[in-house]
């Protein structure tokens, strides 16, 4: 793609709604300045059936705050879950006649720090190889989150279950969530609460999946895009601060109080299932499960601090083996533009 800083690439902000109108109304309070030094940039907000007063609150504070210009709403009839609901503004974007060059997904749930958008449109902009890019997550209270990703596999989610420093060691080059890198690197997924994709990448492997209700979805879709040539990197200069688990029902800020929800076990599953074939998940559940088995036992010994969803080992064996024995496999899957 050529274009240059003149003409600015087109970016669409997607940001989806589900009862957090209040967090939504923030994240759009903080997008404020950036669309304005940024000519070419607008957003809508999907608001995934609600059933709540968000329409209302967030057409009153688009009109009375003068947002009109950059803001649409788009009500969703249903609630399909957020790969569903940012595909409904997707779609719509792409099949009109100015479809955006870049299309940028956001938490409703994040805050933007200043250069957030313009730091990754121009990482995309002097990158034609480069298909999709996120942002440096953080806390609330500036915390680093793990935001720069390598896919699951079996021996990925052995470390993970395990969470003992020597074998971490051993399997360095598996850990799903290393520490972020300082400087912008190609990596595998980045967080879906920041990522922004060039709309080529949509034409090539279309839409988000939405068989995955909630979680995974993001990182199904950088490996399809990586099987399909694109790259991804992760780009610290562009900076998000996500308040993490606030619009949805768990999440590491919420994990001492709710248990893991059911769609993000089936997530879980469906993405092993779909990249990794029935004896590779198979092995992945098994290596897990042991292995977090074996880490509480250590950890009762050593009387830390649990700091995982209630029931997580429980849920994590019953749901899987339910899964098993129904046989049930992918699932529903729409994923094409039209």
């Amino acid at each position: 793609m050529t274009t240059s800083r003149e003409s600015s690439p087109s970016v669409l902000v997607v940001v989806v709604n589900y009862r957090s109108a209040g967090l939504t109304i923030d994240c759009l309070d903080s997008l404020a300045a950036e669309v304005a030094a940024w000519p070419r940039a607008r957003v809508v907000v999907v608001d995934n059936a609600s059933g709540d007063d968000s329409m209302d609150r967030l057409r009153a504070t688009v009109a009375e705050r003068g947002w009109t210009r950059w803001v649409s709403l788009l009500p969703s009839p249903s609630n399909g879950g957020f790969a569903a609901g940012n595909n409904l503004a997707i779609v719509s974007a792409l099949a009109g006649q100015n479809a955006p060059d870049f299309l940028w997904l956001l938490n409703p749930d994040t805050l933007i720090h200043r250069g957030a958008l313009s730091e990754l449109a121009s990482f995309l902009q002097s990158s034609p190889e480069v298909g999709l890019v996120g942002s440096r997550i953080e806390g609330a209270d500036g915390e680093l989150h793990p935001s720069a990703f390598r896919f699951p596999s079996v021996r990925g989610e052995i470390e993970n279950g395990f969470r003992l420093g020597l074998l971490s060691r051993l399997l360095e080059r598996w850990v799903v969530a290393p520490a972020p890198p300082i400087e912008a690197r190609r990596v595998d997924w980045v967080s879906g609460a920041s990522l922004m994709v060039r709309r080529e990448v949509f034409e090539t492997i279309g839409c988000l999946d939405e068989g995955y209700f909630m979680y995974y979805e993001e990182v199904d879709f950088c490996r399809r895009a990586a099987l399909a040539g694109w790259t991804c990197w992760y780009v610290p200069t562009s900076r998000v601060v996500h308040l993490v688990g606030g619009a949805s029902e768990s999440g590491p800020g919420r994990a001492h109080r709710r248990r893991m929800p059911a769609y993000w076990f089936a997530s879980r599953r469906r993405y092993f299932l779909t990249h990794k074939g029935k004896a590779r998940t198979f092995l992945a559940d098994l290596g897990w499960a042991s292995g977090f088995l074996t880490f509480r036992l250590r950890q009762r010994l050593q009387k830390k601090a649990d700091t995982d969803p209630p029931r997580f080992l429980r849920d994590f064996v019953s749901r899987n083996v339910r899964l098993w024995f129904r046989g049930e496999e992918r699932g529903h899957s729409r994923m094409a533009l039209s």
